[in-house]
């Protein structure tokens, strides 16, 4: 039977969603036991899924317009003069083939459970991180070969104050 961590179940369900967040963003966080082995549960549910659809994916050639840079990095402008007779700038487009990844359809279903069971975050300098990229890249190739056993829990004695057992939960 699951722990309800005294919480009802939006709350534990946002705060679970939280610490399994931090838990693959940053490898390893400082919590509760009981809260540590909910998320120990679920964080080895998703490196699972991860891992089962690593490498499910094609290469495709897909047309990209994009705006046309000069060496600055600035978009270049043309001077163009509409049908009333005004002239106004117009940003110049070019046309691309790109190579990119495309999710074969159980890949894309683990994408969504992995959106699903995490939140959207942001790294110090603002940018997004790609949560499910992480998982499928980074995190599955480093346990590819290892057969569960994702994260360690350590303990770390009582905490002051209610002396609940806190403990550091990390990937391995």
């Amino acid at each position: 039977m699951a722990r309800k961590l005294g919480k009802t179940t939006d709350q534990r369900m946002a705060m679970l969603k939280n610490l399994t967040t931090d838990l693959l963003v940053y490898g390893r966080i400082e919590t509760t036991e009981a809260r540590a082995k909910e998320v120990r549960s679920l964080a080895e549910k998703l490196i699972a899924l991860a891992i089962k659809e690593k490498d499910n994916f094609e290469e495709v050639e897909v047309k990209v317009i994009k705006a046309k840079l000069d060496s600055k990095g600035n978009k270049e402008l043309e001077k163009v003069t509409s049908k009333n007779g005004k002239e106004y700038l117009r940003v110049v487009k070019e046309e691309k083939i790109e190579k990119r990844q495309k999710d074969m359809p159980s890949r894309l279903n683990a994408r969504r459970k992995i959106m699903s069971k995490t939140n959207k975050v942001k790294d110090s300098e603002g940018n997004k991180i790609d949560l499910p990229a992480k998982l499928f890249g980074e995190i599955a190739t480093k346990y590819v070969s290892r057969a569960g056993g994702y994260t360690r829990i350590y303990k770390m004695g009582p905490r002051r104050g209610d002396s609940a057992e806190t403990v550091i939960i990390e990937l391995v």
